[in-house]
């Protein structure tokens, strides 16, 4: 799983990132392309077209739901979701509950901890200490591109 979420939990707000972090950005750019990525419909369609060099998977209760883009794939459940992904690296990368339900399978967690609190509607699952032990921790500052500092924290499953 990748996400980016506050010291609160949250992820996102009518569908929007409550935050624009452009070396957050960089870095799930640089960890996800060339690697399928699953998501829910309400995080695709936040995204103003898919994004390059990774295989959309697209979970939806919609049967009827479609897209016309040659890199995205519609399936109806998480599972459906990964058994497309098979022994590949793949990451879930959204919504709140495509990420509730995908931490059950997830082997690894890279989440920026952005250090503020805001009001949102979504949320990411709290990280249990039972469960994920933390690897790695990189700080970034805020600067005049970034308004809020933020840390690089990298999980892995007990």
């Amino acid at each position: 799983m990748i996400a980016a979420a506050a010291e609160n939990n949250a992820l996102g707000k009518d569908n929007d990132l409550l935050w624009h972090l452009p070396d957050d950005f960089k870095r799930f750019k640089k960890l996800t392309t060339g690697h399928k990525i699953i998501m829910g419909r309400k995080t695709f369609e936040s995204f103003p077209r898919p994004l390059p060099n990774r295989v959309h998977i697209i979970i939806t209760r919609d049967t009827n739901y479609t897209v016309n883009y040659p890199d995205c794939i519609i399936v109806h459940s998480l599972e459906n979701a990964l058994e497309l992904t098979q022994d590949e690296d793949c990451f879930i990368i959204g919504g709140g509950e495509i990420y509730k339900q995908g931490e059950k399978f997830a082997t690894k967690i890279e989440l920026t901890r952005v250090h503020t609190s805001l009001e949102a509607d979504t949320f990411f699952p709290e990280i249990k200490d039972s469960i994920w032990k933390l690897n790695t921790e990189e700080y970034h500052s805020k600067d005049e591109k970034h308004k809020y500092a933020f840390t690089y924290l990298t999980y892995s499953k007990i």
